[in-house]
Formats: C-alpha cells, sequence, structure tokens
C-alpha cells in the first residue's frame, strides 16, 4: 500500500474565501500551460472547468475544443470539505485517484488548507508512477498557484 500524498497550507483568508477559490475559481487559478491534458498534444488548454456539486465533472477544453475529463465531485461540504475522483491524463474508463482538501479556519483572516491524494492501488502497476508524478506537481500547483489565488 502506497501512502497517500498529503500537503498542508496556510492561506491568507477566511474558511469560506478559502473554499470558494478552490472550488469556484479552480478554472482562474489552474496553471494550465503547466499542467493539462492538452499538454500531450504541445498545446495549452483554454480552460478548465469544475461543476461543484456532487457527481459534477472536472473538464479541460482543449486549445482545439476537445473535452478532456479529469474527475468527479465526491463531496461538496462548502466551506469544509470538497474531494474529487481524480485522474487527469487518462481515459474517463481508467482508474482514479481520490483527491480530498479540507478547510480548517485558524483565525478570521486565516486558513489551514490540507489537500490528500490517496488510492494509489487503483493504479495497479502504474500506481509507483502515478504517485512520483502527482508528487511532484502538487506542490508547485497547489503551494503556489493556488496559495498566490488566496492572496498568499
Amino acid at each position: 500500500m502506497l501512502d497517500p500524498i498529503t500537503y498542508t497550507i496556510e492561506v491568507p483568508c477566511d474558511q469560506k474565501q478559502a473554499f470558494e477559490v478552490f472550488v469556484d475559481d479552480f478554472g482562474s487559478w489552474w496553471p494550465l500551460a503547466k499542467r493539462s491534458t492538452s499538454m500531450i498534444s504541445g498545446h495549452q488548454a483554454k480552460s478548465v472547468s469544475l461543476d461543484p456539486k456532487p457527481g459534477g465533472k472536472i473538464m479541460e477544453i482543449g486549445h482545439d475544443g476537445t473535452e478532456h475529463l479529469w474527475g468527479t465531485v465526491r463531496t461538496y461540504d462548502p466551506y469544509t470539505v470538497f474531494s474529487m475522483d481524480f485522474h487527469m491524463g487518462l481515459p474517463a474508463t481508467n482508474p482514479s485517484s481520490l483527491v480530498e482538501v479540507r478547510f480548517e479556519l485558524i483565525d478570521d483572516a486565516h486558513t489551514r488548507v490540507t489537500l490528500t491524494q490517496s488510492n494509489w492501488e487503483a493504479y495497479g502497476d502504474m500506481a509507483e508512477m502515478m504517485r512520483g508524478g502527482y508528487g511532484s506537481s502538487w506542490n508547485m500547483i497547489f503551494g503556489d498557484c493556488y496559495k498566490a489565488a488566496c492572496g498568499g
């Protein structure tokens, strides 16, 4: 069993804003020039969107209008927890990892946000490779881009 990847950061905003930036503004802070399915073809994606409800889809729109499913929302509990089945870069029929993001109020102007990615075993023989790839990406995506979008 492979250990989950866990990142915890503190952002300079309240819990509600931290949640809304992550979920409602997902497409504005996600670094499409550095992490997208379209990169495989050498192009930057046009956009990425997240439908904020259980069963909602996380979709990338490629440079040519092609839609790429990144995952599906599992848990949508405003201001406290958000989770999704996540398989960015793989066909929708492939297994997915689980990404869970928890928001914990520290004070009126600071929130602790913890991202955990697990369920590596679903990838079978590719589990270690998938964990290694995502592990290096979340530091930039979550620790840099999302945190900056929150004002940090």
